[in-house]
């Protein structure tokens, strides 16, 4: 049987300078408000990365 124990999500994002402040403030509170990660809080560990390119 297959479990799933961890998770990593990559976000890649291509924008420009000025939207940079907004896109790191909203990755640093998206989970909280994500149905699917307040689902599997607890039981599988949620990672998080956010790679940013100006346009």
């Amino acid at each position: 049987m297959l479990v799933i124990k961890r998770i990593h999500v990559t976000y890649h994002l291509k924008l420009k300078p000025e939207q940079r402040e907004a896109a790191e403030r909203a990755h640093g509170f998206h989970a909280d408000k994500c149905p699917v990660a307040q689902t599997i809080k607890g039981c599988v560990d949620i990672t998080t990365e956010l790679n940013m390119e100006d346009l």
